[in-house]
C-alpha cells in the first residue's frame, strides 16, 4: 500500500460512504487520479465490492523466536554445581511460538513469522504449527544457520532457576526482511513482538504497522529493546524486574503507588496499556484511569515455563474480542492458570471455553 492508498484507505474505514469528489477535495488530487487508488486497493484486497466494503482484519500476527527447549527438573531441592537426578525433557519452544500456539488454542487466526535453520527442529516446528493451523509461510528457513535452543532447569517446584539460550539465527529477521512483509502488517488484526527479535527490527515492525502492537519483553536484557518504541507499542506485559528497567525505578510489588508511578513511566512514554506480572503475587494493569492488582488463579502448578506468554495469548484474545483491559488480563491470568497444570511449554487442554470458565466472566 503505497502512502497516498494509506491515506485514501484511513478516510474511506472513517466514512465507509465518502464520494470519490470528498476524498479528492480531502487528499488534494484529481477524483479520476482518487478512482485509480481505489481500483489499486480492490485489487490489493483492502476494498472488496460497491459502496467501499472494507476488508476487516481477521488473524493476530506474531513476530518471534520460534526454538527447541530442553528442560530439565530434579526429584529433589537443586544442589548447585553437581549432577541432579530428576527428569530431561525437549519440547518446541520460543516466546513467539508459544503465544502463537497458545493464540491458536483460544480459537484465533494466526500468522507467526520467525527464522529457523534448514534442520529437524524446525521441521517439528513446522508440523506441529501447521497441525494447529497456524500460518508460517513466512518464515526464513536458512541453510547455513541452525534452529535456536533453549535449555533450562526448574527447581523441583517446577519453577525455573536459570536458562541458556542460542538464537543467533533471529539476526537473519532484518529491517529489509520486515519491508518484504508490508501486506502482512496492513492486514493484521493484532501484532504482537518479542524481544528476540533485533532492536532494529522491532522498530522497523513498530514504525511499519497501523496495527496494535503488544510487546512480550523476554527478559531483563532484552526488555530494553522497546525502551525507544514506546510511543507505537499498544500493551506491554514486563515482569517486575524488566518493568523497574523500563521505568527506571525500583517497585514495591506490594504497594499499588509504587507499580502505578512506574506504570506511568510508560503510560506517559506513549503506551495505552500497562501489564505487570507479579510471579505468585499475581499482576498490576492500568490504563492510566483503571488501576488493579489481579491475585493468581488457583492452578496446580507443575511448571512455571511459559505462563507469562500464556498471559498474554489470553491478553490478545480478549482485546480482539472487544473485552474491557480488566476481563482483558483476567482471560490471561486463566490461560495462564491452565498452563501451569502441565509439564509442556503449551498445556493442549488450553481453550477459549476452558479459559472463560476459569477466569468465570460472562459473555
Amino acid at each position: 500500500m503505497t502512502n497516498r492508498e494509506k491515506e485514501i484507505y484511513e478516510l474511506i474505514l472513517e466514512n465507509p460512504m465518502i464520494s470519490q469528489e470528498d476524498l479528492a477535495e480531502k487528499t488534494g488530487i484529481s477524483r479520476s487520479a482518487v478512482a485509480v487508488h481505489i481500483s489499486n486497493l480492490m485489487k490489493k484486497g483492502f476494498i472488496i465490492g460497491k459502496g467501499y466494503i472494507m476488508h476487516q482484519p481477521t488473524y493476530i500476527t506474531v513476530f518471534g523466536a520460534a526454538n527447541m527447549d530442553i528442560g530439565g527438573t530434579p526429584d529433589k531441592k537443586l544442589v548447585q554445581r553437581d549432577s541432579n537426578p530428576g527428569v530431561v525433557r525437549t519440547s518446541l519452544g520460543g516466546v513467539g511460538r508459544n503465544i502463537a500456539h497458545n493464540l491458536s488454542l483460544l480459537g484465533n487466526s494466526v500468522k507467526f513469522i520467525s527464522a529457523m535453520g534448514d534442520d529437524e527442529y524446525a521441521r517439528q516446528i513446522m508440523e506441529s504449527c501447521k497441525k494447529l493451523g497456524i500460518d508460517t509461510h513466512e518464515c526464513i528457513i536458512s541453510k547455513e544457520d541452525r534452529t535456536s535452543t533453549y535449555l533450562y532447569i526448574t527447581r523441583e517446584d517446577g519453577d525455573m532457576e536459570l536458562a541458556v539460550n542460542d538464537m543467533s539465527i533471529y539476526e537473519r529477521m532484518t529491517p529489509e526482511f520486515i519491508a518484504g512483509r508490508g501486506e502482512v502488517l496492513s492486514h493484521s488484526k493484532l501484532i504482537i513482538v518479542d524481544a528476540n527479535l533485533p532492536e532494529e527490527t522491532i522498530i522497523a515492525i513498530c514504525k511499519n504497522s497501523k496495527s496494535p502492537i503488544f510487546a512480550e519483553t523476554v527478559s531483563c536484557a532484552k526488555t530494553v529493546k522497546f525502551k525507544s518504541v514506546m510511543p507505537y507499542i499498544h500493551t506491554i506485559t514486563p515482569n517486575l524486574l524488566e518493568a523497574e528497567i523500563l521505568a527506571e525505578r525500583s517497585i514495591d510489588p506490594e504497594d499499588k503507588d509504587s507499580l502505578m508511578a512506574a506504570a506511568k513511566v510508560m503510560l506517559d512514554a506513549g503506551v495505552k496499556n500497562v501489564v505487570i506480572t507479579l510471579g505468585s503475587k499475581g499482576c498490576f494493569f492500568t490504563d492510566g484511569e483503571v488501576q488493579q492488582i489481579i491475585k493468581p488463579l488457583p492452578s496446580n502448578m507443575v511448571n512455571g515455563n511459559g505462563a507469562g506468554d500464556a498471559l498474554l495469548s489470553g491478553l490478545a484474545t480478549g482485546f480482539c474480542k472487544g473485552y474491557s483491559l480488566a476481563d482483558s488480563v483476567m482471560l490471561g491470568m486463566a490461560a495462564a492458570s491452565i498452563t501451569l497444570e502441565t509439564r509442556l511449554t503449551n498445556n493442549p487442554m488450553l481453550s477459549f471455553e476452558a479459559a472463560l470458565e476459569r477466569a468465570q466472566i460472562e459473555e
